[in-house]
């Protein structure tokens, strides 16, 4: 097996693309847009979350969605549609929100995300470089009692994976962080994570790209193609065709995000995906910037200083396969910021962004081979995926080629 070609020219299809071809194979890197991180990691959150794993799907998430039900401001917006893959998905998230699973849920995410943060590091040591790259520490702050006990409690759980995490007063998380002095009255508390970093997601694609050209790894990128088809021999793939090109290969990785859905549709495969639609703004830092990445837990909004530019992402909205920018949604979000961090950014100059999140039910990605011989999986990474990438990466390459896969990896395989 020698030729390689990867759909999908995001952060997971690239960062796929140089673990592959570091194990000397030929690799062809398909997208329909014109650069690399072109829709989902163009503006994301740009928080390397490789503490703060736990997924979506818990307990108490069903009760809470109902709550924000009807509230145009609410963190997490439905919109019921005649859409079958929406029920599916929404009928296997319900079986998973409970606490065991999330506990399972977040242990894979868990090993996998300190994989990635080992190899994140190995790269920068290698010197890769250039995308804005921080440790600043992360801080996670709650308006609720409730809640705050509840962050506790799986701090608890995630101290003992190996994490290093602090939970601390209102008083303290103002001392650590002065931006939040507008919220003074309102906090019950925090939890804090010194070890957690930025970046941003966009840079690092680009810089990765011409890394993979410097290193001399045998990458090609084929930009501007639309795949059509797949050109197939009983149950192994032989050929993508693209509306331009065919491209033959010994094997296929489908990275394509939520873009997998139809792909795998073609081939009769039904990817339990769906897109967790959320917004962003970046911005010049404003004067009263924070130091540390803030997420406000209860809106759902995260602040990460990275460069010298803020940006803000927020909110989760199930609302089908539209990734247009809503204007109420970026007017909530701009509410929110001069609510609770004004001075934080330049708003007048903010650049807006809506991606779609390719999610999983249970919040764990798809790492592995397929029902096809040769049809492989590295997809549904939801918000994680800047995080994850490195991490799912080496360990598709490992199984692509053959190799062990240590047992704190395993779980990741699509099951078929």
């Amino acid at each position: 097996m020698k030729r390689i070609c990867i759909i999908g020219g995001g952060v997971i299809g690239l960062t796929s693309a140089y673990y592959l071809a570091r194990q000397g194979l030929s690799v062809t890197v398909l997208d329909q847009a014109d650069e690399v991180a072109a829709a989902t990691s163009h503006a994301n959150g740009g928080q390397l979350s490789y503490s703060y794993v736990a997924p979506l799907a818990d307990a108490g998430m069903p009760l809470k969605a109902l709550g924000w039900l009807g509230r145009k401001d609410a963190p997490m917006r439905l919109k019921l549609h005649a859409d079958p893959r929406l029920w599916s998905w929404l009928w296997q998230f319900l079986r998973v929100c409970n606490s065991a699973a999330n506990r399972r849920g977040t242990t894979r995410l868990w090993q996998l995300a300190q994989h990635s943060r080992a190899l994140m590091a190995q790269l920068r040591d290698e010197g890769l470089s250039g995308f804005h790259w921080r440790r600043n520490g992360k801080l996670v702050v709650f308006r609720s009692a409730e809640g705050f006990a509840a962050a506790q409690r799986l701090l608890d759980f995630q101290q003992a994976l190996g994490a290093e995490q602090q939970a601390l007063d209102a008083a303290a998380c103002l001392t650590l962080e002065p931006a939040l002095q507008h919220l003074h009255g309102q906090l019950a508390g925090g939890i804090y994570t010194p070890s957690e970093e930025v970046a941003d997601c966009r840079l690092f694609c680009l810089q990765l790209k011409d890394w993979i050209a410097r290193e001399g790894l045998d990458v090609r990128f084929a930009f501007g193609q639309r795949v059509t088809g797949f050109e197939r021999r009983s149950s192994t793939l032989v050929a993508v065709q693209t509306d331009s090109e065919r491209h033959a290969c010994d094997a296929v990785v489908l990275a394509a995000g939520v873009g997998s859905v139809a792909l795998g549709a073609r081939l009769g495969l039904r990817l339990p995906l769906y897109p967790l639609k959320g917004y962003s703004l970046d911005m010049p830092l404003g004067s009263q910037a924070p130091r540390l990445s803030v997420t406000d837990f209860d809106n759902k909004v995260l602040y990460a200083p990275i460069g010298d530019r803020l940006r803000v992402a927020a909110m989760v909205d199930l609302v089908g396969f539209d990734n247009r920018v809503d204007k109420e949604r970026i007017a909530t979000l701009t509410r929110l910021i001069e609510t609770n961090l004004p001075h934080s950014g330049r708003l007048d100059t903010a650049r807006p962004w809506a991606g779609l999140r390719p999610a999983t039910p249970s919040g764990v990605p798809l790492i592995g081979r397929t029902g096809f011989d040769n049809l492989w999986l590295n997809l549904g990474h939801g918000a994680l995926g800047f995080t994850l990438a490195a991490g799912s990466a080496e360990l598709l390459s490992r199984q692509l080629t053959g190799q062990a896969v240590p047992p704190s990896l395993a779980g990741m395989e699509p099951a078929w």
